[in-house]
């Protein structure tokens, strides 16, 4: 079975705007787990707009399935998650100034960066995951940095998904399979929903892990949260066509 991760970014956001504590992610922390979800992610940035450092030092104590945090690996970012120690290190090729993750890694470019990040992480038992297109030729690159996982950016095939779902997963089942024969364990995330969600694991084999959070905080405001996590959980007990 697929895991569920859900990023905890937009109740911070919420909250920021009001300037207060409330909604208290640490909060939405503990509810989340007791709701049946596999894991918490955050993704915070140099600006705080959302989660802050202090977020991330109140969340790790209130964890009890797994915790991962998404970030790019500046000296900033790997201060702070070596300190952490998350199960999970997402790394993300993000501008400080960009809105959301909008692009995966070229680990061919990257590579000796990449290995030189994935090699701190392991002197500190960090399982490692690079965001990556889904592109085929890339996974071969990916593997090299020394990397446990991938996690594919799946914002494409949510975009495709509604006129041609089967044109929209293509390459990342291409990709999946590939990396799988490289060993590396398969993650995916970015604009997976309720509406996507099971087509996307029933198609694309061996995803260890789905880290999901807009999509997820936006339906929960119509469904109820608890409801909600409920409902990702019985879509991704589906079983594979592979």
């Amino acid at each position: 079975m697929t895991k569920l991760s859900v990023n905890i970014n937009k109740i911070a956001t919420l909250r920021n705007a009001r300037g207060g504590a409330e909604p208290s992610v640490s909060e939405a922390a503990k509810k989340i787990q007791a709701f049946g979800a596999d894991g918490i992610t955050i993704h915070p940035r140099p600006d705080e707009r959302h989660i802050t450092r202090k977020d991330v030092f109140d969340i790790q104590p209130l964890i009890t399935t797994e915790y991962n945090i998404e970030g790019n690996p500046t000296s900033d970012f790997m201060e702070l998650v070596l300190q952490v120690k998350p199960h999970q290190v997402t790394l993300v090729p993000d501008a400080p100034n960009a809105i959301t993750s909008n692009a995966g890694w070229d680990c061919k470019t990257h590579l000796q960066f990449l290995q030189d990040i994935i090699s701190q992480l392991a002197e500190h038992k960090i399982r490692s995951s690079i965001f990556l297109d889904p592109n085929p030729e890339m996974v071969e690159y990916a593997k090299k940095t020394g990397a446990d996982r991938i996690e594919l950016y799946t914002e494409d095939f949510a975009k495709q998904y509604p006129t041609n779902p089967e044109r929209a997963v293509e390459k990342y089942r291409e990709t999946a399979k590939i990396a799988s024969e490289y060993h590396l364990g398969i993650n995916a995330g970015h604009d997976l929903s309720l509406d996507n969600i099971e087509y996307f694991v029933t198609q694309v084999p061996d995803v260890l892990e789905v880290s999901i959070g807009h999509a997820l905080i936006s339906e929960a405001l119509y469904l109820g949260l608890e409801n909600t996590i409920s409902m990702y959980k019985n879509r991704l007990q589906k079983p594979s066509i592979f």
